[in-house]
Formats: C-alpha cells, sequence, structure tokens
C-alpha cells in the first residue's frame, strides 16, 4: 500500500465532480425522463440519455481502436451471460426506481442538494447490495440464477461486435459499433426543437465523456497502483456498499474509483445547488413514503447487483462496451419502471400492455 493507490480514488472524486455538477445543473433524471416522455410527450431528458449513452460508446471505442484503451478484462465483457439476472435485476431496479422517484446515480444528486430522504436510500442500497453479493440474498443469486447463465465461452466475449465477427467469419466491430452508434446520435438529434436545448446536449455529452475517461483512468492508473484493480467505468449500485465497508471495516480500505466517483457526485450536485441557491434539506413526508423509499431501495440495491449495473452502470457504461448484457438490462429496465408508474400513478400496475 503506498501514495499512488491514492490516484484512483482522487480520480475518481475529480470526474465525480463534474459529472454530479452536470446533472444537477440541468436536473438529468433517468426516471423524470422517462415519465415525461410516457405521460408529457416530452422527450428532452430521454434524449439527453440517449446522448450520453452515444457519446460514451463513441469515445470508448475509439479509445480501444487507437489502442489506448484495453476493456477486455472487464466484467461487462465476461463470457458467461447471466441472462435471468440481466432481466429480473433490471425489471426490479426499474420497479425500485419508480417507487424512489429517480435511481441510485439520481439519489447521489439529490443528497448532494440536502435531500435526506437520499441519504436513506444510497444507504439502503449499499446494504441491499452487499446482502445481495455476499449476505443471504447472495446466496440465493449463487444457487438460483448463476447456475442458468448462458456459457459464450466459444467466443471471445459477450460483446456484440465480436460476437457478430466470430459468427461471419469478418473482423466488423468497429464498424458494428459506428452504426450503433450513427443510430444512436440520429436518434436523438432527428428532433428539430432538440438541436437548440444547449444546456441538454452539453450535460450529454460530460456525461458520455466521463464514462470514457473511467475507463482509461481505471485501465491506465490500475498499472501505476500495488494493488489489483478492476477496469470499470461509473456504476452507482456497488460502491455505497464498498463505502459503508470502508468506514465500518476492521482494517482500514483505500477507497477505489467507484466510491472516489460517488463522493464527487454527491460534492459536485452540491457545488452547484449552493451556487445556484437551490439547496434544502428534505425529508419524508410520513412513515408510508419512509417505507415506500426503503422497498425501492431494497430493489434497486438487489436488482443492480443481479444485473450487473444500473440506468448508468449497464445503461451508458455496460453499452460502450457493447456488451449484450446492456440491451437486456436498460429493457428490463425500463419495463420494470413502467410498470411501477402505472401502478403508483394510475393504480393499475399492467396499464403499459394496454397504452401507447
Amino acid at each position: 500500500m503506498g501514495d499512488s493507490d491514492w490516484l484512483l480514488p482522487a480520480a475518481g472524486l475529480i470526474c465525480g465532480i463534474v459529472l454530479g455538477g452536470a446533472a444537477r445543473w440541468t436536473h438529468f433524471c433517468t426516471l423524470s425522463s422517462l415519465e415525461r416522455y410516457w405521460y408529457a410527450d416530452d422527450s428532452r431528458g430521454l434524449r439527453t440519455w440517449v446522448l450520453a449513452s452515444a457519446v460514451a460508446l463513441t469515445g470508448t471505442q475509439a479509445m480501444i481502436a487507437l489502442g489506448w484503451l484495453d476493456i477486455s478484462e472487464t466484467f461487462y465483457l465476461d463470457n458467461r451471460l447471466s441472462w435471468l439476472g440481466a432481466i429480473l435485476g433490471g425489471l426490479l431496479f426499474g420497479l425500485g426506481m419508480a417507487l424512489v422517484g429517480t435511481c441510485s446515480f439520481g439519489a447521489l444528486v439529490r443528497l448532494g442538494s440536502g435531500s435526506l430522504r437520499s441519504l436513506i436510500v444510497v444507504i439502503a442500497i449499499g446494504l441491499a447490495a452487499l446482502t445481495t453479493q455476499r449476505g443471504l440474498t447472495g446466496r440465493w443469486r449463487m444457487s438460483q440464477i448463476e447456475p442458468l447463465a448462458l456459457d459464450l465461452s466459444a467466443f471471445s466475449s459477450q460483446s456484440i461486435g465480436d460476437l457478430i465477427s466470430e459468427l461471419i467469419g469478418l473482423s466488423v466491430s468497429p464498424l458494428v459499433a459506428l452504426m450503433f452508434a450513427i443510430a444512436l446520435f440520429y436518434w436523438v438529434f432527428r428532433e428539430p426543437s432538440y438541436r437548440c436545448e444547449t444546456r441538454s446536449i452539453v450535460t450529454g455529452t460530460i456525461v458520455g465523456l466521463c464514462v470514457c475517461f473511467g475507463w482509461f483512468a481505471t485501465s491506465y492508473l490500475g498499472t501505476q497502483v500495488y494493488s489489483v484493480v478492476p477496469v470499470e467505468s461509473a456504476s452507482f449500485v456497488r460502491p455505497p456498499g464498498d463505502l459503508l465497508l470502508t468506514f465500518i471495516a476492521a482494517t482500514p480500505i483505500i477507497p477505489d474509483y467507484g466510491v472516489g466517483l460517488l463522493l464527487g457526485v454527491v460534492a459536485g450536485s452540491a457545488l452547484v445547488a449552493r451556487a445556484s441557491r437551490d439547496m434544502h434539506w428534505e425529508a419524508c413526508d410520513d412513515a408510508r413514503e419512509l417505507g415506500r423509499h426503503l422497498l425501492g431501495a431494497f430493489f434497486m440495491g438487489t436488482g443492480g447487483v443481479l444485473a450487473a449495473g444500473c440506468t448508468v452502470g449497464q445503461g451508458i457504461s455496460g453499452l460502450s462496451t457493447m456488451a449484450l448484457s446492456a440491451p437486456i438490462v436498460v429493457i428490463s429496465i425500463y419495463v420494470g419502471a413502467r410498470t411501477g408508474l402505472a401502478w403508483l400513478i394510475e393504480g393499475r400496475p399492467f396499464a403499459m400492455l394496454h397504452s401507447g
């Protein structure tokens, strides 16, 4: 253990400040974006989210093509695809988002502006994630979910580009990534009114670049430290649990990149909220609301571990790797969130089946 071991959390902290500040600047939130899209026919927030994914995908794949980045060892590209975990975890996470009113990343942004409800949510997410990683829920995961994982060891990884390349016998991975990125950018900017949304475009670009920075930081700085460092980027399910362990562990634990990023998001959000005079304390109105938030946080922490990521972890970071699990998790999260919102707003959890 040396001073260089602090490089990763420091890099995460700096990136998190930028990420949290950008998100607070335009109230970047996955659930509110989906809610406005489904109930108000307002696609601006969703287009910003997709823009972040497109920028992250383009930047990450460009660094790989240039030889600046090697993410072959990241867990997103593992040759075992836990399809049941991706589906079930995504559904749980989406339902939890609806119950809480935001995702795990959104809760951190809200915490920075003084939301005590979000503090409870983040702690509960961390505890649920730890339980699903190594506790009672973890035993059930290992015995019932992981054995059903699809074995892709016949392929080099579960990257969509690599899978297509090996199936057709041609190296087309960069081309597949390029086509995917073009499709995302096209959908984002096909709406003329969105092209004038400068703040939203800047926010989406910053979020995507922060994900790219995470890959570069953990890939490069991981070679400069003494301990083994997983190559990862932005994700906000496991880090709350890691932060709790940092505080309660009997032996000192140096925070990793994810913990630094988490703290940076809160700090960045607080700085912007303070500068805009939008910081105020909030708490749950009653026991019923507290119970709903705790249940939603449990669903997000559990679902996030089963799915190996959240709206940012799989939807942006995972997607930037072209992992096959990413679209499965994202679709499942959307279905879970739509079901939860239909239940809360319309009183019918399956209203989504009868609406456009």
